[in-house]
């Protein structure tokens, strides 16, 4: 069996004649030249071919690959059939160099190991596969100046827009993000929001407190704890609902009922959660509640009765936040403020890419309804 051999750039490569016979009709009949891989491969068509293939000029592939310019609806069809017949696959470098888009979005969390994060991320990851968009993901671990070099790095990166999730508040307030909002497309998913000129999609955070309260208010409780961790909006405010509604129902507030953990979304978090409410159960007067910032909070406030001997709900009360997975599987189940992680998600995506496409020009805050979740693990006080 012969051998053929073909030069490309001084290297010498070699196939066997019957592969070649395999491949060459389509492309000698086309007049196309090719040059082959060992083993016969065929190198990937250029935009030229395709130009040949559907006898029009490479200017016109072009357009109908990026949809820029109108072009004749039969002249397209011609156009997208080499395109298949070639399999042609275009280069994203280059037309991210002449459309000045990437076409990839920067996702921002500050936490990968909260499941509430995974779950948003899955919804905007739902959108931006649809639309084309490819996802650089960025873990913060809860710190400020990391977040901000993140950010940094995705604009270095030339991505298209950043969305960010629950960003330090201090970024917030010290006009970090006002300023990115100004040069890139950016949405800030949850966070302190108040004055801030920047796009927002937001969960009710508010609501979502006030029913969970209302809710251990009403089956009698009156010596309820909050459990949060550190340096967060999202903490802080549903702290000074707390507080207002004790006032509310005129109920005395007890310093000793705030619980704060270092961590309250990293792998510590269960653990942390754990010895604190160990330490304020174990304590005369203990609360018959706790009403806890996150679902991690709340599994570990659960735990930590169940190593002293006392029952979920019978003897505690527990409520967490969030409704992620784990709550519907701990035991016992865990009532929880379900905040609609996957629509908090895709809704953000879809913002951030009519504001890359130009169709929305105004800072827009969306807010996202949330529920109660009424499980197994809350009772009145002292009854099952």
């Amino acid at each position: 069996m012969s051998i053929l051999f073909y030069y490309f750039f001084g290297a010498k490569f070699e196939f066997y004649e019957k592969d070649y016979l395999k491949k060459r009709s389509l492309y000698d009949i086309l007049n196309i030249e090719k040059v082959f891989y060992p083993g016969g491969e065929i190198m990937a068509a250029t935009i030229s071919d395709v130009a040949r293939l559907a006898g029009v000029s490479i200017t016109t592939v072009s357009r109908v690959i990026n949809n820029n310019y109108p072009v004749k609806e039969e002249t397209r069809r011609k156009v997208e059939r080499a395109i298949k017949e070639l399999d042609y696959k275009p280069n994203l470098l280059a037309r991210s160099l002449i459309n000045k888009k990437t076409k990839s979005l920067g996702v921002v969390v500050p936490s990968i190991t909260n499941l509430f994060f995974p779950v948003v991320v899955k919804g905007i990851q739902n959108i931006s596969d649809r639309e084309g968009f490819s996802l650089f993901l960025c873990d913060t671990d809860s710190r400020g100046e990391k977040e901000k070099k993140q950010i940094q790095n995705l604009i270095e990166k030339q991505v298209d827009g950043i969305l960010v999730i629950d960003p330090l508040m201090d970024n917030i307030e010290n006009d970090f993000y006002e300023k990115i909002a100004l040069n890139i497309p950016l949405v800030i998913v949850n966070g302190y929001h108040k004055g801030i000129r920047a796009n927002f999609v937001l969960s009710d955070q508010e609501m979502g407190m006030i029913q969970a309260m209302e809710y251990l208010i009403g089956l009698g409780h009156k010596d309820i704890a909050f459990l949060r961790g550190k340096d967060s909006y999202s903490y802080d405010l549903k702290e000074a609902l707390y507080y207002e509604l004790l006032k509310k129902h005129k109920i005395a507030v007890k310093e000793e009922n705030i619980l704060k953990i270092k961590d309250g979304n990293g792998l510590e978090t269960v653990a942390l959660t754990i010895e604190i409410v160990e330490e304020r159960l174990e304590k005369a007067n203990g609360p018959t509640a706790i009403i806890a910032c996150n679902d991690w909070m709340g599994i570990g406030a659960v735990q930590a009765a169940k190593k002293l001997g006392k029952s979920v709900p019978k003897d505690l009360s527990v409520i967490g936040y969030d409704n992620i997975l784990i709550s519907e599987l701990s035991e016992p189940r865990l009532t929880t403020v379900d905040q609609n992680m996957y629509a908090l998600g895709e809704t953000a995506a879809k913002l951030l890419i009519e504001i890359i496409e130009d169709t929305a020009t105004n800072f827009k805050k969306i807010i996202m309804d949330t529920h109660l979740i009424i499980r197994d693990s809350c009772a009145a006080p002292g009854k099952i």
